[in-house]
């Protein structure tokens, strides 16, 4: 009795210790996944810009005076040569006509040195005769002479004198035609700075009373690209980009421009890209902020990864009682995703080429993990250039499960 007793007691003890070491095991780990896929990547570049016109032309005034009348307003069209604006022209009319009684004097004091000349010059043939008669000394005719030399200069500064009298006359018209401000081009006035009554000083600095866009029909972006994305932006590359004023249409532009100027702010280096836009609707206004995505690559029917995949790393533990295998950090979580910033949409999440790593799911329910080379990237999904992944290969993209290590305290204790 005493033996069944103690077999009984045995057999107990071994069920209770099966128990807790059966109920000790750690959960297997759950995965999310992602399928493997072929398809379009799209590289792009992100960048932010302002809208403006191709051309802004700035009206100022060549004369200094009060605005007597404004002939546009803000949206106004205007054609070249047409009058906008005019100065009170009353003190450069007055100019104009003291001008031309300064002319019509000259003209008459050139008409009276000629008179003077031609009486000099009769005296001093006159004189000839009577010396060569001797009636008059030597002197008498030096005398006469002299006056047909000076008047002969007197012609010579008299006419100078009208030179400067018509100059002076030009002058004064000239500024009387500046007093009427007209349109150097064909545009819209897209501002005004000025009112009737407002004097205005034309001195060292020109005033601007009008800003005129050339042709809001056509309009340019320009952004700034970081540095490290600057080399994969080309002139003739096609551009998609949105306002906040219309978040639910895309725009499309082409890069036009790259200036080789750097603008460095706070130690950080960008370059101005210039877009060019149609805006034949004349939705966009100058002004708009664009958040403008550049296509700089792209190619077709490639198996793309998940950007997540990339990033994956298992946590440590147990995995069917086989320690799981832990992947080498290719980046730390979080980057290599959509671009929030600039030019983040054309990268790999750990940089392009060999070293990377996925999780492939198997059957059993364990990660595999296998060693990718990726090419270009649109922020979601990488290229895969070589590795053993194939289409439709299920991918560890998230560990929603975490096994549980033994020693870690009683299983009825409080956890801290």
């Amino acid at each position: 009795m005493k033996k069944i007793v103690a077999l009984a007691v045995l057999v107990l003890a071994a069920l209770c210790l099966g128990g807790f070491f059966y109920f000790k095991k750690p959960p297997k780990p759950q995965y999310k996944t992602l399928k493997v896929e072929r398809g379009t990547i799209l590289s792009t570049v992100s960048a932010t810009g302002t809208i403006n016109a191709v051309v802004n032309v700035q009206v100022g005034t060549q004369v200094s005076g009060t605005i007597s009348k404004l002939y546009v307003d803000f949206n106004s069209q205007v054609h070249k040569g047409q009058p906008i604006a005019q100065i009170d022209p009353a003190l450069f009319q007055s100019a104009v006509q003291q001008s031309r009684g300064n002319l019509l004097s000259a003209q008459a004091a050139l008409s009276k040195a000629k008179v003077t000349l031609a009486d000099a010059k009769r005296t001093l043939g006159r004189n000839k005769q009577l010396l060569e008669q001797g009636i008059i000394s030597q002197s008498d005719l030096d005398t006469a002479q002299t006056a047909y030399d000076s008047a002969l200069a007197g012609i010579s500064a008299a006419e100078a004198s009208i030179l400067q009298s018509r100059g002076a006359l030009k002058q004064a018209e000239t500024n009387l035609a500046y007093s009427t401000i007209r349109s150097p081009v064909d545009g819209i006035v897209v501002s005004r700075n000025v009112d009737v009554g407002q004097t205005v000083a034309a001195s060292f600095q020109t005033p601007t009373l009008f800003t005129i866009a050339q042709d809001l029909t056509k309009m340019q972006i320009e952004t700034s690209v970081d540095e490290s994305d600057i080399s994969r932006v080309k002139v003739g590359q096609r551009a998609t980009f949105t306002v906040d004023a219309y978040p639910d249409q895309q725009f499309v532009g082409q890069v036009t421009q790259i200036r080789n100027a750097p603008v460095v702010t706070q130690n950080v280096v960008t370059y101005v890209v210039v877009i060019g836009v149609s805006n034949k609707e004349l939705k966009l206004k100058p002004g708009m902020t664009a958040n403008v995505s550049v296509q700089s690559q792209s190619k077709e029917d490639v198996l793309k990864i998940p950007n997540a995949a990339l990033r994956f790393k298992p946590k440590e533990g147990k995995d069917g009682g086989k320690p799981a295998a832990a992947a080498p950090a290719s980046m730390p979580a979080g980057q290599g995703q959509a671009a929030g910033g600039k030019g983040e949409a054309g990268k790999a999440p750990a940089g392009k080429g060999g070293g990377q790593k996925v999780y492939l799911l198997k059957a059993e329910g364990t990660a595999q993990p296998v060693s990718v080379t990726t090419g270009i990237s649109d922020g979601s999904f990488t290229e895969l250039v070589s590795g053993e992944v194939k289409e439709n290969d299920q991918l560890i993209v998230e560990q929603v499960g975490q096994a549980k290590k033994s020693g870690m305290g009683s299983p009825m204790g409080p956890r801290f």
